[in-house]
């Protein structure tokens, strides 16, 4: 079965080398391949400041918390997401103000997203689904209008650009995952990227304890709450080796995601994304809308590939569900969204006989 989702890892030769340095080395909590693996993060987004962290959650929570989100705030998110982007929200003791997502790309409409703006309204977060980019300029306009500042989870959208700019660039608190299925794994970990000097330093206080690695502890008076989020020289070091192929890696998605877009054009009960002017996805997974879905997950099944919605919806757990918000365009794109296999692992004979699969009808 060609599955949805698969795990990189770079060859033993490679790894197991540099895994030995870092573990004999005698310190393999965050030290200096830490340090590397930020900046050379930093050099692939293009600018800004890489604030490493145990996982993408994490990136997420001290995104919230630089932003200033608080016990009692509301913050404006989508329930098209995996359920860690609105678990952060949750952490900070807000709540959830669902809004209805973009019918062509999936992601959180900008007129929706203003819409439910109003005095409990603190932060943005958006996602970047399946590795489609937001309306970047759209949303802008709003954060700016009323001052809100955006949290973007791009978690599945590693390498994606709007206006050739990475994503990454466009907003004030940006978070990846490198959690082990996604574009770049360290088998755990994520990256909060910054565009101010001053949230990055006071990151890296909220992902210690609030405690100050430049003093002694005897010298640190805390004084804020901080948390155990920092990254250690293991998984650095796996970091770092998958950034020497990220290009290639990112671009094998891509290739595929573009093939689909063609291939995929045209086909009765298939409805193919829009994606906005400007935008590059990087196709962490490949949507599409389909009539009878349980048949074509079905019939891709039978020929060996893996099909999928992937995600519950996350206003359908109890929990992130604060405000039941009606939400019928998302209702009408999830009941046939599905994705199909997109990643590196799909070889060119692969994507042909799935879009072949897909032609012949199910």
């Amino acid at each position: 079965m060609i599955p949805l989702v698969k795990t990189l890892i770079p060859s033993r030769e490679r790894l197991m080398p540099e895994l030995e340095k870092v573990l004999y080395s005698g310190y393999v909590a965050q030290g200096e391949q830490v340090e590397l693996f930020e900046r050379a993060f930093e050099s692939y987004i293009g600018g800004g400041h890489a604030l490493s962290v145990n996982s993408g959650t994490a990136a997420l929570h001290v995104g919230l918390i630089l932003a200033g989100v608080k016990h009692g705030d509301e913050v404006i998110s989508t329930a098209l997401t995996a359920e860690p982007t609105n678990m952060a929200i949750k952490m900070t003791g807000a709540k959830i103000r669902y809004a209805d997502i973009d019918p062509n790309t999936g992601v959180l409409d900008p007129t929706s997203i203003e819409a439910n703006i109003n005095e409990a309204t603190k932060a943005i977060m958006l996602v970047d689904y399946a590795g489609v980019p937001v309306n970047v300029p759209e949303i802008k306009k709003i954060s700016t209008k009323y001052n809100i500042p955006v949290i973007q989870d791009t978690a599945q959208a590693l390498g994606a650009e709007f206006n050739g700019i990475k994503i990454g660039n466009h907003f004030p608190y940006t978070a990846f995952s490198f959690q082990a299925i996604k574009h770049l794994t360290t088998i755990d970990g994520g990256m909060l990227h910054l565009s101010s000097q001053d949230d990055y330093e006071k990151g890296k206080l909220v992902r210690w304890f609030g405690i100050d690695k430049k003093r002694t502890r005897l010298d640190n008076n805390i004084s804020f709450q901080g948390y155990k989020y920092h990254m250690n020289n293991v998984n650095a070091t796996i970091g770092l080796l998958q950034m020497e192929d990220i290009d290639s890696i990112v671009n094998t998605y891509i290739e595929n995601g573009q093939y689909l877009d063609q291939a995929l054009q045209n086909i009765p009960g298939v409805e193919l994304l829009n994606y906005y002017p400007g935008s590059k996805p990087s196709y962490w997974l490949y949507t599409l809308k389909v009539n009878n879905r349980d048949g074509f997950i079905k019939k891709l099944a039978e020929n060996n590939f893996q099909a999928s919605e992937l995600h519950k919806r996350n206003d359908w757990h109890e929990y992130l569900n604060d405000f039941h918000a009606e939400l019928p365009i998302l209702d009408e794109f999830y009941s046939k969204m599905v994705h199909i296999p997109c990643g590196w692992w799909v070889t060119k004979e692969d994507r042909e006989k799935m879009a072949t699969i897909i032609k012949s009808g199910w």
